[in-house]
């Protein structure tokens, strides 16, 4: 069982002896997701579920859906429903490691970019591959796409 897998469940055990609610009810939720993905993993024979770096992919997806949420529930007027949002974003986060800062992002796709030797925009597979597999779950990939696009097309 992955580190990250064990960090959730002993968190949801400590949720429940605090008796936070909203803890409780989105860790529940995130392990609930981590057991579907697990179950759908079973046929392509990965008996033991999904590793961190699938969990962590999981946890950015239900950020990004909870921010969306956030504003179209601001836009309905709707601030109980965005408060509660606000707060699973800022439980899911701590499981997710320190995200790098616009300069540490920058120099990450800079040094992407010199590894693979990308020429230009042909190359941005390559790049975006070599960044998820050193940076999974430090950096959002769709900010990280437009900055590797914007460099490469400079570059050629």
């Amino acid at each position: 069982m992955g580190t990250l897998r064990l960090r959730l469940n002993e968190s949801l055990k400590d949720a429940m002896r605090a008796r936070n609610a909203r803890a409780v009810s989105t860790l529940r939720m995130v392990l609930a997701q981590i057991k579907d993905r697990d179950i759908a993993a079973r046929p392509q024979g990965n008996a033991d579920g999904i590793d961190d770096d699938s969990i962590l992919s999981l946890l950015q997806s239900m950020i990004k859906q909870r921010r969306e949420s956030m504003v179209l529930y601001e836009q309905g007027g709707r601030a109980d429903l965005v408060q509660q949002e606000a707060e699973e974003v800022t439980i899911i986060e701590g499981f997710l490691p320190r995200q790098l800062d616009d300069a540490e992002a920058a120099a990450a796709i800079a040094a992407a970019i010199a590894e693979v030797g990308a020429t230009g925009v042909k190359d941005m597979g390559k790049v975006m591959t070599a960044l998820r597999a050193r940076l999974a779950g430090q950096m959002d990939f769709a900010k990280a796409s437009v900055i590797v696009k914007q460099q490469l097309t400079a570059a050629s």
